[in-house]
């Protein structure tokens, strides 16, 4: 009990700093008017574009910092590890590791289907859960897929939030992590704290075993993805509006399915 009451005060203090993060907006010396941009170009979100919305982006010069300081960290260590990871271990094997990923995080994925009331999508995660960690050795093949069809449902506590109208909130690009939203900030804390092994550990634990495994993970989906990551940095003109509209849209469009 001791070990879940440091969870839950933790888990406080950060969402309680996360939520104050807009805050920092009022240090800029740009206007709100400044602060919203008209991205160039994007896909089709619900018959709209998102050229036609103003994206939040009041964070946008704290944002444009840790945007560079992720794109020097995968330049100088990500990538070079993914290039080195790529070029040691085969494909098969890189392939099982983002499947054990995927399994191991079932948790989440059902937890947040049963907030959102998605119970087929419940259903469907513990299906996939039984079958890959028996007939997929631990989750490192997916017959669930191949032999039965049965996809992940990819829910998190961000879209749950977004499930019941809580507005994204700013822009906000994460140090290690990458792009989000303050909703999304949010739930990433919420869903690490779905893991099992949370009720077994202290807070600082549970934080970096997470952090940990997303960058694990990270490496691992990156040497399966080089040539993309290389063309985004070679033919994307403005590279932090090209994330960050990528990102969005993606966003608008899971909570819409």
């Amino acid at each position: 009990m001791r070990s879940k009451g440091k969870i839950f005060s933790m888990l406080v203090l950060v969402l309680s700093f996360l939520w104050t993060i807009p805050a920092l907006a009022a240090d800029t010396e740009q206007s709100q008017d400044n602060s919203i941009r008209e991205p160039a170009a994007a896909a089709p979100v619900s018959g709209r574009s998102l050229s036609d919305q103003a994206v939040y982006d009041p964070l946008e010069p704290f944002n444009e910092k840790m945007f560079w300081f992720n794109r020097e960290l995968d330049d100088y260590v990500t990538r070079p590890i993914a290039t080195g990871f790529a070029a040691v271990v085969p494909e098969p094997p890189r392939r099982c590791i983002d499947r054990f990923f995927t399994n191991v995080g079932v948790v989440p994925r059902f937890a947040n289907s049963l907030f959102q009331l998605k119970f087929a999508g419940a259903g469907r995660e513990v299906s996939r859960f039984a079958i890959n960690s028996t007939l997929g050795i631990a989750g490192l093949f997916d017959p669930a897929d191949k032999w039965f069809g049965i996809k992940p449902s990819n829910e998190d506590f961000g879209l749950t939030l977004g499930h019941y109208g809580i507005d994204s909130g700013p822009y906000l690009v994460i140090p290690f992590l990458g792009p989000s939203t303050i909703r999304d900030a949010v739930g990433r804390v919420a869903d690490g704290f779905m893991d099992p092994t949370a009720y077994f550990l202290v807070a600082w634990q549970v934080i970096a075993i997470d952090t940990g495994t997303k960058v694990t993970h990270a490496i691992d989906y990156e040497s399966l993805n080089l040539q993309l990551f290389s063309d985004v940095d070679r033919y994307s003109v403005d590279l932090y509006g090209a994330v960050q509209d990528y990102y969005l849209q993606k966003r608008r469009q899971q909570l819409q399915q």
